[in-house]
C-alpha cells in the first residue's frame, strides 16, 4: 500500500497551507511518474481525501492533496473559498492551486507533462473552472458531483474529462447530462456517468457528524460501494489513456 506525508507548503503566490503527498510504494525518484492533484470537498483536507490520494498512488500516480481552506474558523474559510472561486482564474484558490501545481510539477519523480486533477463536490466544480482558466496544462480531470460553469463558454477550454454524479443527489444530480452535452458540443473527449442509485459524496467515506447528517440533507450524501468501485475503474482507465502508462498495481 502507498504511504503519504502531511506537509506545510508555501508555493509561489500562496499562503502556507497544509497538503498531503502520496507516492507509489517503492517509487524510484529517478523515474518520472504521472501525477494527480486531489481537490477536497467543502470541509477541506481530511483523512478521506488522504485515503483517495493513496488510492491514486497505489495505481502508479504521485498524488498531492492541498488544503485550499487554510487555518481559521471553518465557516469563514469556506465562505472565502467560494468567494474566490467566483473570481475565475484570478481568485485566491486559483492562484494558490497554480502554486501547488507548479510545486508538484517540479518534484523529483514527477513528469510535469503528465498531471491530472480529481475534485469532489466543491472540488469537482473547482476542477472544471481551474482546467479552463488556471491550469490549461492539465492533461485530464475527474470532477465528482460538482457544479458546472455557469459560463458555458468555459467548457471548450477544459481538458479530457471523466465526470461522475449520483441521481439521488437533489442539488447536483441532474447536471451529468448537461455536462455531457456541453463536452460533446465542444468535441472534448469525455466519459460522464450518472449512477441511478447513488447520491452525493458516493465516493467519500465520511465519519462523525458528516456521516450522520449527510443522508438527511437535500444531497442525501452517503458512500455507495458499488458506484464508487465502478467510478474508480472508469477514472483509472480514462487517466491511463490520457496520462500514459503508470505501472499500476492490480
Amino acid at each position: 500500500m502507498a504511504t503519504g506525508t502531511d506537509l506545510l507548503l508555501t508555493p509561489a503566490g500562496a499562503r502556507t497551507l497544509p497538503a498531503y503527498l502520496a507516492r507509489p510504494d517503492g517509487a524510484d525518484l529517478a523515474t518520472p511518474l504521472p501525477a494527480v492533484i486531489v481537490v477536497h470537498e467543502i470541509m477541506g483536507l481530511n483523512d478521506d481525501i488522504r485515503r483517495i490520494a493513496r488510492v491514486f498512488a497505489d495505481h502508479g500516480y504521485v498524488a498531492l492533496a492541498p488544503d485550499l481552506l487554510g487555518a481559521g474558523w471553518k465557516p469563514l474559510c469556506i465562505a472565502r473559498f467560494f468567494a474566490g472561486m467566483r473570481q475565475v482564474a484570478t481568485g485566491r484558490p486559483y492562484v494558490e492551486m497554480r502554486g501547488f501545481h507548479d510545486w508538484l510539477a517540479a518534484q523529483p519523480g514527477v513528469d510535469p507533462a503528465r498531471i491530472g486533477m480529481a475534485g469532489f463536490c466543491a472540488g469537482g466544480g473547482f476542477a472544471l473552472l481551474y482546467a479552463a482558466r488556471g491550469g490549461r496544462d492539465l492533461r485530464v480531470i475527474a470532477p465528482f458531483y460538482g457544479d458546472i460553469p455557469a459560463d458555458r463558454s468555459l467548457i471548450p477550454d477544459v481538458c479530457p474529462t471523466v465526470a461522475s454524479y449520483g441521481a439521488k443527489d437533489g442539488v447536483f444530480g441532474k447536471l451529468g447530462p448537461v455536462l455531457d452535452a456541453a463536452l460533446t458540443d465542444a468535441e472534448i473527449p469525455h466519459d460522464v456517468k450518472t449512477y441511478p442509485d447513488a447520491s452525493h459524496s458516493f465516493m467519500n467515506q465520511h465519519e462523525g457528524l458528516l456521516a450522520k447528517v449527510g443522508p438527511y440533507t437535500p444531497m442525501h450524501a452517503a458512500f455507495d460501494e458499488t458506484a464508487s468501485a465502478d467510478a474508480w475503474e472508469r477514472v483509472l482507465r480514462f487517466f491511463g489513456e490520457h496520462l500514459g502508462p503508470t505501472g499500476a498495481q492490480s
